[in-house]
């Protein structure tokens, strides 16, 4: 029987029974308790605890993907080495939420069970709570009393937490028969296998609450029955890895390592073989099935949009990739290959699943670069292992029974993605053990710092009286689609825990609940709608209009519409109220629209791969984020930008419809994974950008303006993001952007920026060469000795005030003692420089009886002075004058 057999046959099942099919929900849930989505209950949690009231029909069935591969549930390390774990499976569940009860409850799964499955009576076991009388004579309308089993809190009663609903399981086994099975806890109520768990019921009647248990009014029920298990059972097989389930999975793997892949029925038909074989063929086993179980989960959960990170979910996706690859490396694997057995997981599993086929080529692309950089990393950890081996067996010293480091264990562990077992296998045949006591430190360590980095995810602001909220008024209704106030009654006040209260008082904070709210909630991208509650003759325009509050922010919580305010004055229940939109919505929403015509540029650009993975939409900026393996181009953004701008140009009209979520689809819309839809959805288009969206839009494309891409970045491992402006502030960043450039066009004096640019960096280089040749020059520089003093007097072509001061710096320094004199020309003006070293000569006086000459001045130091001049027509006559000057002096000094 295949998966989908069982899948369908279950939920038609249920659907019989007036039960509502409900979608499996992401493996990212809306809970910040939770890393994963753990259990079938997890979308119904709020349901059960009471928060939302019981939806119509009270009874659900889902078949839901679980991932248990960090946080509280973990089976990552058991996974490839027992018959039943995994990273990711489905658990088909029936819930009732105060409906039915334990008589209905184990009817439907008896009857599911024997009659839809076709398990025979002979098989079949039940465990029920060792106080739970009621279940027992339930039972016993079903089964032999020989074959119910009472069980202890430990194995029969399920609890949420410390507190809330909770209650007694009852379970159904089936009994997998003898003949594989020989162990002495292979009975019913043992710790063997023979005896396998496929369902759980879960009687939740009771509140606890204190450590108090009290019953609660309207008991429910929560099921689960794991399909992977189920198909094993019903394929005849003894491990779930061996079914039709994993089998694509099996081959692509066989086909790339060249190894073949044996099942358990087959391995005990070995009797003849040698131990040492048996146990090769068992890791390979092992190994094939890390792989293909793991390549289940890559494949969703970046399906889902969880990317490769340093921490929360991301980190745990990259520890099962590195897992999986590791075991590739074992099976002889040196380059990227999960990427190939990802692709078959989206084949075979994307019939039920169409969001895997769809997003098939970005998955297998962001796998690929992923375990390109793990190879790398398996390198350096082997040799790290290398390195620690070598310290305990290179010593013939040392005594062989030493521990090999649990810190190298740990960080092979960590860092490099080794699993324990791994370092304990290569460790086995020198006899040499890990030092369990650091490395479980060290584990405890990471698991402490883990705990504490942990965030959560969804909404935390999930506790306060929502339940009379919506049991009371229902959700409100939102009317901003194409109005900027509203006429409305405020239903409901409540204070920032949210718990109702009748009047609030002025200058204080707290929410609002309007009958009919023109507040668009932050939803989708757009930020929360702000703005204002007046008093009721707003709406005549009076400028006697009185403000009651100002809005600050606008959410949703389970679907009720709710505003954030400050009041101004005191606000109480009842009151009429005229609520209006702050006008930066009119910015936001051009921005909202920008990012549909981004997404259609992007995806006619790079490729059909893209797929949204996040966005912010404000009034001054939008933000999106998308998958994709590389940085764009240059030419990329700017064909981009030009796409965006030619579809707000082309002014297309905003095209809103309501249609069956089938036809939408058919029409060519494109969802965001993880949003809610109805079976009615709002298809939202602007020409060829066709989406499922409930938020608020241009009426026409052409209200968007300009469009900016003012950055492109990573955000992580495959996911790519752009910021872009549109609107109002794309004229903002317009305008800065021109008057740069005219401040730019001032600094370089000249109309054409770029010929400035290039005229100044010419000038820079002649500079340069100028400088580098004074450089050069400056020991070959003609002079005359007197007295032990180099004179150097002379006038230099192609040099600035600068660098002949530079020069004259340089001939200090390199000279023991000098009198350097220098003229240069530039811009019809003379520069003299003089500088004196161990010498009688004062460059002060020196500069200014040559400036006289030339019908200018100066003066400074001693040893160093500057001065300038105009009559060109007289430099050598001042030159003459210099060394006349300069020669008289030293020679006097040379007479005495």
């Amino acid at each position: 029987m295949a998966q989908y057999d069982v899948r369908e046959q279950y939920l038609d099942f249920f659907a019989s029974k007036a039960h509502k099919v409900y979608d499996s929900m992401p493996l990212v849930p809306d809970d910040a308790s939770l890393l994963f989505t753990n259990a079938g209950m997890v979308q119904f949690k709020d349901i059960f605890t009471g928060k939302i009231p019981t939806p119509t029909p009270p009874r659900a069935t889902s078949s839901q993907l679980c991932i248990r591969a960090g946080g509280k549930h973990n089976d990552l390390e058991n996974v490839g080495y027992t018959a039943r774990h995994h990273t990711l499976f489905e658990m088909l569940g029936n819930f009732s939420f105060g409906d039915y009860f334990k008589k209905e409850a184990i009817a439907y799964a008896w009857a599911f069970v024997t009659q839809v499955l076709g398990f025979s009576k002979d098989v079949l076991y039940v465990t029920i709570h060792e106080s739970d009388d009621e279940a027992y004579e339930l039972w016993c309308e079903h089964i032999e009393p020989s074959r119910i089993k009472r069980m202890g809190d430990k194995d029969n009663f399920w609890q949420m937490g410390d507190s809330g609903p909770c209650g007694p399981c009852s379970e159904i086994y089936v009994d997998q028969g003898a003949e594989f099975f020989h162990s002495s806890e292979d009975y019913f109520g043992g710790e063997g296998d023979r005896f396998l768990e496929i369902w759980n019921l879960v009687f939740m009647q009771y509140e606890q609450k204190d450590g108090v248990r009290t019953p609660l009014p309207k008991p429910s029920i929560d099921t689960g029955m794991g399909l992977e298990r189920v198909v094993a059972l019903k394929e005849g097989k003894i491990n779930n890895f061996d079914t039709s389930l994993f089998a694509p999975l099996m081959k692509v793997i066989e086909k790339l390592t060249g190894k073949r892949y044996y099942h358990d029925d087959e391995m005990r038909d070995k009797h003849d073989w040698a131990q040492a074989e048996l146990d090769s063929i068992m890791h390979i086993q092992a190994s094939f099935r890390v792989i293909a179980d793991h390549a289940r989960s890559v494949a969703f959960l970046l399906a889902q949009g969880v990317n490769f990170d340093k921490e929360g979910r991301g980190y745990v996706l990259r520890r099962i990739l590195r897992r999986a690859v590791r075991h590739g490396y074992l099976l002889g694997l040196k380059k990227p290959f999960l990427c190939e057995v990802v692709e078959v997981v989206c084949e075979s599993m994307g019939g039920h699943y169409s969001y895997l086929q769809e997003r098939k080529a970005a998955i297998k692309e962001q796998c690929k670069a992923e375990e390109e950089r793990f190879f790398e990393t398996i390198e350096s950890g082997m040799a790290l292992f290398s390195a620690e081996l070598e310290n305990l067996t290179g010593d013939s010293t040392k005594e062989t029974t030493q521990l090999f480091s649990g810190e190298v264990a740990f960080k092979l562990y960590d860092t490099y993605g080794f699993p324990l077992d791994l370092t304990q296998d290569m460790l086995r045949e020198n006899h040499i053990s890990v030092d369990m006591r650091s490395f479980e430190r060290c584990m405890n360590e990471q698991k402490s710092r883990s705990k504490a980095s942990w965030k959560g995810s969804g909404d935390t602001l999930k506790e306060g009286d929502f339940n009379v909220l919506l049991s009371t008024f229902g959700q409100n209704k939102f009317v901003g689609y194409d109005k900027m106030s509203e006429s409305c009654k405020i239903q409901a006040l409540l204070d920032t825990h949210f718990r109702i209260v009748d009047t609030l008082e002025p200058n204080s904070q707290g929410w609002v609940m309007l009958n009919a709210t023109p507040f668009y909630p932050e939803s989708g991208g757009p930020v929360g709608d702000k703005g204002a509650l007046y008093s009721t003759n707003r709406i005549l325009e009076s400028a006697q209009a009185q403000k009651f509050a100002q809005v600050l922010d606008t959410q949703k919580f389970f679907g009720l519409n709710l505003s954030k305010i400050e009041t101004l004055s005191a606000l109480k229940t009842g009151q009429e109220v005229v609520a209006e939109v702050d006008c930066a919505r009119f910015e936001i929403i051009k921005h909202h629209s920008a990012t549909h015509l981004l997404h259609l540029a992007l995806r006619t650009i790079l490729g059909s791969h893209i797929a949204q993975a996040g966005s912010l939409v404000q009034s001054h900026r939008l933000r999106f984020d998308f998958s994709h393996p590389k940085a764009l181009s240059g030419d990329e953004i700017a064909r981009i930008e030009s796409f965006v701008n030619e579809q707000i140009l082309q002014a297309n009209r905003q095209l809103c419809e309501n249609m069956d979520i089938q036809a939408a689809k058919q029409k060519g819309a494109m969802a965001l994974f993880g949003e809610k839809y109805g079976d009615i959805v709002r298809v939202v288009s602007f020409g060829d950008s066709i989406e499922l969206c409930g938020g608020i839009h241009v009426s026409n494309t052409a209200e968007i303006g300009s469009f900016y891409i003012i950055k492109e970045s990573g955000v992580s491992s495959g996911v790519r993001r752009i910021e872009a402006v549109c609107g109002a502030a794309a004229y903002h960043y317009g305008k800065n952007a021109l008057n740069e450039i005219a401040h730019a066009k001032e600094l370089l004096k000249a109309q054409d920026v770029a010929q400035g640019i290039i005229k100044l960096k010419n000038q820079l280089i002649e500079a340069k060469e100028r400088a580098s040749k004074a450089k050069q020059s400056v020991k070959s520089l003609d002079y005359e000795e007197i007295n032990g003093v180099r004179l150097i007097v002379l006038k230099l072509d192609s040099v600035d005030a600068n660098e002949a001061k530079e020069m004259v710096d340089r001939s200090k320094n390199e000279n023991e003692s000098v009198a350097i004199l220098l003229l240069s020309e530039s811009e019809n003006k003379i520069n003299i420089i003089a500088g004196v070293k161990n010498a009688p000569l004062k460059a002060g006086a020196w500069v200014r009886e040559v400036a006289q000459i030339l019908g200018g001045n100066g003066g400074g130091r001693d040893d160093f002075a500057t001065a300038g001049g105009k009559d060109i027509s007289k430099i050598n006559e001042a030159l003459d004058i210099a060394k006349g000057v300069a020669r008289e002096i030293l020679h006097k000094e040379i007479k005495r």
